[in-house]
């Protein structure tokens, strides 16, 4: 398949910019040496001085392109600290919500009641429910739906793709297929550039200006430096990969453990059980991944123990809340009832045990929460066989298991 390239003028973009950039820091740098020469600074000189850089760094900042256009398609809580934080970074931002009358909410009061009520979004950001003219004319295109809507939201847009570029922010798996959600690009827009972020990002916590980061991963350097300039600020690292696979299972997997996380904290667990389950769900999750064709060491990243730890610890993880509910004693349909969010390791988990079992992979805490959820045994006669299994090495792929145990 003839590898994807960014639009001409977007890379032309970013090229320039990182042009200005490195000029404007010659210039700080500059400064910074005459400042540490003097050993009595004049405060008025310096003072000059300062506003001569800001004049200068304004100068430059004028000849730099125009800001990138971005639309975001899904308005829940992630969708929307994204189209926010890049609104706040100058982006010339879109948010497509599929529901007229949020829309016209937003549009009144910058207000997203539903799930972000008490955050106040930036003013430049635009609402819409036309899906065509969010995506139309856009350099980058952040997805931001369930993976349940996902297939059918890129098929919607299809006609209205020349040059944009496809960011996937969906993290889970489509229901009966397996696909990744990069998969699911790569199927229904074959010729377009795409990328996907991961990390610990829960939105609430972005929004409120917590120091936070994620990572975007593609095989386009331009795109990722895209989604950089876009999305970085002074509380939002994005750092960037190359494994699209490992990135994206990363974010996908995690959400099984966090549903096992807090299923267990509903009985009550202690540090030495949390950590148990957190170690043994990232060997899990390196060993499909590895399975997958992705890298082990990006498990070790952001996308991976990173999204790992913080969903697993905090009770603002819908996966987490699912899980909690689940352990004291709630049937799939009531918790789910009560969440009123999709929980996307719901799904994985059926998906992720079907693979797993065909493929041999030794997945026993997996297996373990499919046996409760799907199969109605009680999660304390399973934990018990957990702990029962047979004998295997502490890290993956340092030294052989010397006894290949068996699920029952």
């Amino acid at each position: 398949m003839k590898k994807p390239q960014l639009a001409t003028n977007l890379s032309e973009n970013l090229e320039k910019l990182n042009v200005n950039r490195e000029k404007a820091s010659k210039l700080f740098a500059d400064v910074i040496e005459k400042a540490v020469k003097k050993s009595k600074p004049d405060t008025t000189a310096l003072l000059e001085k300062d506003l001569d850089i800001e004049t200068a760094l304004d100068n430059q900042l004028a000849n730099e392109p125009a800001p990138l256009k971005i639309a975001v398609l899904g308005g829940g809580s992630f969708g929307t600290a994204m189209a926010n934080l890049s609104s706040k970074n100058g982006c010339d931002v879109t948010l497509w919500v599929r529901d007229k009358r949020s829309v016209k909410s937003m549009q009144k009061t910058h207000i997203n009641k539903k799930y972000l009520p008490d955050h106040k979004l930036d003013e430049r950001l635009q609402f819409t429910h036309d899906l065509q003219a969010a995506v139309k004319g856009k350099d980058l295109i952040f997805v931001a739906v369930p993976s349940s809507a996902f297939r059918e939201t890129l098929q919607k847009i299809a006609p209205f793709i020349s040059a944009q570029a496809i960011v996937s922010l969906t993290k889970g798996m489509e229901k009966d297929t397996f696909a990744l959600m990069s998969d699911v690009i790569a199927d229904e827009l074959p010729n377009v550039a795409f990328g996907v972020m991961s990390g610990p990002n829960l939105a609430k916590e972005i929004m409120n200006n917590m120091p936070s980061a994620t990572v975007i991963a593609s095989q386009s350097a331009a795109l990722r430096l895209a989604v950089q300039k876009a999305l970085h600020s002074a509380f939002f690292r994005v750092f960037a990969s190359d494994d699209l696979i490992g990135v994206e299972l990363g974010g996908a997997l995690k959400n099984i453990y966090a549903i096992a996380m807090g299923m267990a904290a509903a009985y009550d667990i202690g540090e030495n059980t949390k950590a148990m389950i957190l170690t043994r769900a990232l060997a899990e999750m390196s060993r499909f991944g590895v399975q997958a064709g992705a890298n082990p060491l990006t498990f070790l990243g952001l996308s991976g123990v990173g999204d790992l730890y913080a969903t697993c610890s905090s009770t603002l993880s819908r996966n987490y809340q699912i899980g909690n509910m689940l352990g004291r004693g709630m049937s799939l349909d009531q918790a789910i009832k009560k969440l009123g969010q999709t929980a996307e390791g719901i799904n994985t988990i059926q998906q992720v045990n079907e693979k797993a079992m065909k493929a041999g992979i030794y997945m026993p805490i997996t297996h373990a929460l499919h046996d409760i959820i799907y199969e109605d045994k009680a999660p304390l006669g399973v934990a018990l066989n957990l702990m029962e299994a047979g004998f295997r090495s502490d890290v993956e792929f340092v030294m052989p298991h010397q006894v290949q145990p068996t699920h029952n």
